[in-house]
């Protein structure tokens, strides 16, 4: 069950991220024919989610369940983190090759007006967007898989940065049909606005996929070596799954172990009470170690060992 629900989220972020590239291309087709530069801006950070959405999608924990399998994680896993890095600095390229060129308009005083269905483009984009939020939102804290706050903080910025730029080309339109010419700066005005929003955006993808490429590499270090502690107490069979929570500077740890399901229940509770102090005393950052003892079974077609002795059948298939 939880491998399907697995694969539904990634089929709804995988929505959002091609409709955010899709709103990537409208928005900077139009925003370059238009001539309006928020629009390009507004582009570019749609671009940006759809990558942030892509990050999400890729793979880079492994979990304890493998590590206790003896796995070792790909060397590809490595490489994702550059992918992300050199796509947040064209982002941030590009976003101060916007701000300069707003500056650069403006201190001109030769103001392009951009056309009229650009502002129909933008409400368009919104009514998407705000679409795709809400599907993504609503399917997240339905199946309770905690994406829902990353969407609401993505879509958060993300509207911010879209009604800057509705803002900047009605007033941008309604000063050239007034013939204010203040008016007629808020679309270089807005786009500098969200190049800062763009810069913002490119200097958080570098921060996440940096730091965060290092607290998962931390993280499963970690698992590793509390797998391979757990696994030196004699009884213990295999570690079936591993969960480290943390909690202020210290963790706290779940562990499932397998033990010969012949033992008396005292005895697998000594078993499970030693793994417990061996990983207090070894690891001085942990603060506490629960433990589910489950009686070891090798899956068909093999037999337990309890069964062995209950039945003289053959184990396998004739």
């Amino acid at each position: 069950m939880s491998t399907g629900r697995s694969h539904s989220s990634d089929k709804v972020t995988w929505a959002g991220m091609i409709g955010d590239l899709s709103l990537a291309v409208l928005k900077g087709t139009l925003g370059y024919f238009g001539g309006s530069k928020a629009l390009l801006g507004d582009a570019l950070y749609s671009a940006s989610d759809a990558v942030t959405a892509l990050n999400r999608l890729i793979p880079r924990r492994m979990s304890a369940k493998a590590w206790g399998a003896g796995k070792q994680p790909k060397r590809s896993h490595r490489t994702e983190p550059l992918f992300a890095i050199i796509f947040a600095v064209l982002v941030l390229m590009g976003g101060l090759q916007i701000a300069i060129a707003s500056i650069r308009e403006i201190a001109s005083g030769t103001i392009e007006i951009p056309e009229s269905f650009t502002l129909i483009a933008i409400f368009v984009s919104l009514a998407v967007k705000e679409a795709i939020f809400q599907f993504q939102y609503r399917y997240s804290k339905k199946q309770g898989d905690g994406n829902h706050t990353a969407y609401a903080e993505e879509h958060r910025f993300s509207l911010y940065t879209s009604l800057t730029v509705c803002i900047g080309v009605f007033l941008s339109l309604a000063g050239d049909g007034l013939q204010v010419k203040a008016l007629m700066y808020m679309d270089p005005v807005a786009a500098l606005i969200v190049a800062a929003l763009v810069l913002r955006k490119g200097y958080l993808m570098i921060v996440t996929s940096v730091y965060g490429s290092l607290v998962e590499e931390t993280e499963q270090e970690d698992s590793l070596n509390f797998i391979e502690t757990v696994q030196r107490v004699h009884g213990i069979i295999t570690v079936d799954d591993l969960k480290a929570r943390e909690q202020g500077h210290y963790v706290t740890v779940d562990l499932k172990i397998s033990v010969n399901p012949r033992i008396t229940v005292l005895e697998a509770n000594e078993i499970a009470e030693r793994a417990k102090k061996l990983l207090m005393n070894r690891f001085v950052h942990i603060s506490d170690v629960n433990i589910q003892v489950v009686p070891y079974d090798p899956g068909y077609p093999y037999k337990s060992n309890h069964q062995l002795t209950d039945n003289d059948m053959p184990t396998l298939l004739q």
